[in-house]
């Protein structure tokens, strides 16, 4: 299987501090993944090994079967990104920019281009430095994908579109995935954007992997339960192993469970109740992803 990306035995240190700590992961191709993880987890740290943008104190890094910090130009030509932090040439206007970006890459799609201008209203004609930090992110966005990349890494790219803009740019990654075949790798804290599109999640906690798997299967793994007692006020807290977080009063239940371990029919015999099954939106699971254990 072709690998976007592999990583082994990743670990960096910035002083005292360890941000990514023995880190394990490889990507198949083609694919959309969601990096998540709290603030300081270490997402934007990996995202710059993968750029070739950090070194290793210890493991490796590959990107697209080359060791990311010796990416050549012809290779590098097959990779988009935007930063959390975006630096452009203030002067100039958004086409000149376009057009001195473009320069650099032979299969730059100027079709493309047009289109994304129009969807994210995006005035071609404005300067650099005046635009807003949401005009600033759609202009990145432009310049990371009309190169038509094998790899586009997203760090934090629609933290300022409104909710339209958000669900345009959302609708283009999967036409990307479609028409390019392209592994995209978007860390955001907009949970809800990121599961209309990924299939793949990897979660990040104090430098550790502590979820990679995908998202139908972390759907088939957490669920809640909404519980009604069928015979008197219900047990005080619930000790199943299974049961995650609860909320009891009297007669009823809420129960966040590890599904795949549940026995629904036990637990309906042992506690005289009935269970209506929901399943839980990554927003809800990610408290749950970040307490996994990594080992």
């Amino acid at each position: 299987m072709a690998y976007a990306f592999e990583i082994h035995g990743l670990t960096k240190r910035f002083d005292t501090v360890t941000a990514l700590d023995g880190i394990d992961l490889r990507v198949g191709r083609p694919s959309i993944v969601g990096l998540l993880g709290r603030n300081g987890s270490g997402k934007t740290t990996l995202i710059q090994h993968l750029m070739g943008l950090q070194l290793p104190n210890e493991g490796t890094v590959t990107t697209l079967a080359r060791p990311s910090h010796a990416l050549r130009h012809d290779e590098l030509i097959h990779i988009g990104y935007v930063p959390q932090e975006i630096r452009l040439l203030d002067w100039m206007t958004v086409e000149q920019h376009l057009r001195y970006v473009s320069c650099f890459y032979p299969a730059w799609d100027t079709g493309r281009e047009q289109k994304l201008l129009a969807a994210l209203e995006l005035d071609s004609t404005k300067t650099v430095g005046t635009l807003s930090a949401g005009n600033l992110q759609k202009l990145a966005v432009i310049l990371a994908v009309c190169h038509h990349p094998d790899l586009l890494v997203l760090d934090e790219p629609v933290s300022d579109f409104d909710p339209i803009v958000r669900g345009r740019l959302l609708e283009f990654l999967l036409e990307l995935v479609r028409e390019d075949e392209a592994t995209i790798l978007v860390s955001s804290h907009v949970l809800r954007d990121v599961e209309r599109i990924v299939d793949w999640v990897v979660c990040l906690d104090k430098g550790r992997v502590v979820t990679d798997a995908s998202l139908d299967e972390l759907k088939e793994r957490y669920s809640e339960w909404r519980i009604v007692s069928t015979d008197g006020a219900l047990p005080a807290r619930f000790s199943e192993p299974y049961v995650l977080a609860q909320e009891v009063s009297g007669r009823q239940a809420r129960l966040v469970v590890r599904q795949s371990a549940a026995d629904v029919a036990a637990f309906r015999a042992a506690h005289a109740a009935e269970i209506t099954v929901h399943p839980l939106n990554l927003e809800e699971m990610f408290p749950l992803l970040v307490r996994e254990d990594p080992s």
